[in-house]
């Protein structure tokens, strides 16, 4: 599997507007918000917080928008809201909303990478390959993340 740098941008993106939807994060703006009653997170505050350029990121919003993933709300008080609640968006859902397949084979999925003699068994191999990697980010949602990273950052009391 090859992570892009749309994919982790993505990932990076979704998880800041599932924070600040949830009002744990500073990362935010504006009022209301379709998801837990949270803030509307904008692109701007979205791009610098997490560090990626703002017009590749907003085609990667886009392509979130469309995937049903985030909705946007215009005008000076909108930005980006989760469509569904962190613990129902997966790892998966955001890689294959803006990078399609999970594991490719010279390009192609790994179900159309044919092989014959020798090589022949390589076929199950990347499938097998491509099955693992799909467990995991089907299993993981964006709340896990998110409660993740609120249990690494947790004070410690002693």
């Amino acid at each position: 599997m090859y992570v892009s740098a749309r994919s982790d941008y993505a990932l990076r993106a979704m998880l800041a507007v599932a924070a600040g939807s949830d009002g744990g994060s500073d990362v935010g703006g504006g009022d209301g918000g379709d998801v837990g009653g949270g803030e509307l997170v904008k692109a701007a505050s979205l791009a610098e917080a997490q560090n990626i350029p703002l017009s590749f990121l907003q085609g990667i919003l886009l392509d979130l928008r469309r995937a049903g993933l985030l909705h946007s709300h215009r005008g000076a008080d909108g930005g980006y809201a989760l469509t569904r609640p962190p613990d129902e968006i997966t790892v998966g859902d955001v890689l294959r909303a803006v990078g399609g397949t999970l594991t490719t084979v010279r390009g192609l999925p790994a179900e159309r990478a044919g092989y014959h003699g020798v090589a022949a068994g390589l076929t199950d191999v990347w499938l097998a390959v491509h099955g693992a990697i799909a467990r995991v980010v089907d299993s993981t949602t964006l709340a896990n993340l998110l409660t993740r990273h609120s249990t690494d950052h947790a004070p410690t009391t002693s």
